[in-house]
């Protein structure tokens, strides 16, 4: 049996008495229990009562993804129905899709915990259950994956164990996909079956040339009539023998090219293709997974779905409203928004999506590149004032920093914004392709720091270690909406070479936000509260802790100074001599992973300039954080003002609860 990776401390709000499974799911604890108690013709049924359970918890949970499981519920049905698993290896891109699939596969009674600190993940977790059989989280893996398992499977003599790979329309445009199909083909005895889930989105409605052959395909009345019937005549002449076979599968081959007037894509890639095929047709998808299962060789299942299906309000909506939509009412759609008393500070995303049209406004030169995420990030402001000046390249973050590459050989400043996270995937293109050759792209780090719920594989945590030992680049982030408008506008000035903004997911502080912009000058940072006792130097968003934590320091008598540096590399040194010139004892703090970040930057030059302090660095440590809120992760981590406080109480020997506090200064 499987263990389910439960953190000990978690205390649920709700329990999962609340939320009542139907009939045929309430006697699913595992898909065993499927196989074994159910006809073929009851999965329409399962599938039903599955999808009303995923819609229950979530509108009264929220923070979690919605749509994209919807849409793969009679499809997940039919995948545990109709195969093996665990033994059968089932691997799902992404992940977004998965809540069905953790439902069916023992965690029913822990789904209400999705996402919260100390309960499941929101993503397919090897740690978390033995039916999580490859852990996700970014797009385009699980054909690589399941290949690498079909292919240890093979070298084992396990001959009947199947491997499957569900990805979606939008995670095929990455280059890892079409890596992963172009060596799958050349494993022509290797147990592969890759199913591609076409529902026309990823996040934002898909872009590119794959999507419109796909929809070429599904669209196509003719090539499916005549399909159709000449996949039946073709059944019936493979009856007689191997050499019909061969001649059938030439007349399918000649059939998809010529009605639809070009070679099928995947099968010049040595994959046997199949469809498409109604993905909401449990019974049906089952049917045709049982045939598939009886051919060898790497093969592809085209199923066409529907992002958001079989729930009303979803399928009639904004797809990309309904990806992730938090708390709503079951019953009429509408999704609950929280009304603050008081006008908020903006997200950094949209501060980032204004500026960047008023500079171009201004600046003819600049342009917007994102892959994939022009509402999470914003650009799509820009992209519906200036369409030909904002380009969304598809889930292809490789691309998308070549592409700006290219873009700033002639000229122009591209402002390339990417998730921190995600941006790991493209650090060979920023070094090869920007930083040797000193372009200037602007790289907006969204997402910087520790994003909550998503947890481990999208946190931002390694972008200021990654970024500052590029030679070429400066690395900086603002700690307020103000000096993100600062950057921005100093980052496309003149022809400086590759330049980092981060910035974290989430709001700012100032909710007079639109400042005018001036320049910033270029490795200097910003004394924002002189100090006697000890200095403590931050960059970016924690910034703002720092300033609280200090409130509360002078109420004890102590006398902090603080520094927001602004910029890692380059760090400003004039102020570094400063600091060490006066202070013994110096804390630095970042919303990023302690080793080689920006504490690592400030011990490096004390250590270079051989001064000595005592040092203690806050940040991420040197470990996985999980999922939780920011505000959990940031106390968990110690960066946040409390954390602040208790460090600097810590380092100058200050008692809690004393009533006489005694400082002792080094």
């Amino acid at each position: 049996m499987f263990v389910i990776g439960i953190h000990p401390n978690f205390a649920p709000l709700r329990t999962m008495a609340t939320y009542k499974a139907g009939p045929l799911l309430e006697q699913i604890v595992v898909p065993s229990d499927m196989r074994s108690k159910f006809a073929v013709d009851d999965l329409p049924q399962i599938s039903d009562e599955l999808r009303q359970y995923i819609v229950d918890v979530i509108s009264e949970i929220g923070n979690s993804h919605f749509g994209a499981s919807l849409g793969v519920v009679e499809l997940t049905v039919a995948l545990h129905y109709v195969f093996n698993t665990p033994n059968d290896q089932l691997v799902w891109d992404v992940g977004h899709q998965a809540y069905g699939h953790k439902i069916l596969t023992g965690r029913r009674d822990r789904f209400h915990t999705n996402r919260l600190k100390g309960g499941i993940s929101g993503f397919p977790k090897r740690t978390e259950s033995e039916f999580d059989t490859f852990g996700v989280g970014h797009s385009s893996t699980s054909i690589s994956a399941a290949l690498g398992m079909a292919v240890a499977s093979k070298y084992k003599g396990e001959k009947d164990r199947q491997h499957i790979a569900v990805i979606g329309d939008g995670a095929m445009t990455a280059g890892l996909a079409f890596e992963g199909l172009n060596h799958a083909g050349f494993e022509k005895d290797a147990n592969l079956l890759v199913i591609l889930n076409d529902n026309c989105m990823s996040i934002d409605p898909n872009v590119g040339a794959l999507k419109e052959y796909l929809t070429d395909i599904t669209t196509s009345h003719t090539y499916n009539k005549v399909k159709d019937e000449v996949w039946k005549l073709l059944g019936k002449i493979s009856k007689f023998g191997p050499d019909a076979q061969s001649v059938a599968s030439k007349i399918s081959t000649a059939l998809k090219s010529s009605l639809l007037k070009q070679s099928n894509l995947f099968e010049s890639l040595n994959f046997r293709y199949f469809g498409p095929v109604d993905g909401h047709d449990a019974v049906g998808l089952a049917r045709v997974l049982e045939d598939l299962k009886d051919i060898p060789g790497p093969k592809i299942l085209h199923c066409v779905t529907r992002k958001g299906a079989g729930y009303k309000f979803s399928e009639e909506g904004n797809p990309t409203k309904w990806h992730a939509p938090g708390v709503f009412n079951k019953e009429t759609g509408e999704i609950v928004k929280v009304v603050p008393k008081s006008p908020q500070p903006p997200k950094y995303q949209d501060v980032f999506g204004h500026t960047i049209v008023e500079l171009a406004e201004e600046n003819e030169k600049i342009m917007g590149v994102t892959p994939a995420m022009p509402s999470g990030c914003s650009l799509n402001i820009m992209m519906a004032a200036m369409p030909d000046r904002a380009f969304d390249v598809g889930i292809a973050e490789q691309h998308a920093v070549t592409f700006s590459a290219g873009l700033a050989t002639q000229g122009m400043v591209p402002f390339c914004n990417i998730y921190s996270s995600f941006m790991q995937r493209a650090y060979d293109q920023v070094l090869h392709d920007v930083a040797i050759q000193n372009l200037n792209v602007v790289f907006c780090l969204d997402r910087g720091g520790l994003v909550g719920a998503d947890g481990a594989t999208h946190h931002g945590a390694y972008d200021l270690a990654y970024m500052r030992h590029i030679p070429n680049m400066v690395v900086s982030a603002p700690m307020n909406e103000a000096e993100l408008r600062n950057l921005m506008y100093t980052a496309q000035l003149k022809d400086q070479g590759p330049f980092t903004i981060r910035y974290p997911r989430g709001n700012g502080v100032m909710t007079e936000w639109k400042t005018a912009m001036k320049e910033v000058k270029v490795g200097t940072g910003r004394k924002l509260t002189s100090g006697n006792d000890i200095a403590i130097l931050t960059i970016g968003h924690p910034g703002n802790f720092a300033q609280e934590a200090i409130e509360e320091l002078k109420q004890l008598g102590v006398s902090a100074a603080h520094y927001d540096m602004r910029f890692v590399k380059p760090i400003d040194e004039v102020m570094l001599h400063e600091v060490f010139g006066k202070f013994k004892k110096v804390i630095t703090v970042e919303d990023g992973c302690l080793m080689g970040g920006f504490g690592s930057a400030v011990i490096e030059f004390m250590a270079d300039q051989k001064y000595q302090a005592e040092i203690v660095r806050l940040g991420i440590p040197d470990r996985y954080v999980h999922h939780g809120t920011q505000e959990e992760l940031w106390e968990e981590c110690g960066f946040h003002t409390k954390g602040i406080v208790a460090t600097v109480k810590q380092m100058l020997s200050i008692a809690d609860g004393s009533n006489n506090l005694q400082k002792s200064v080094g």
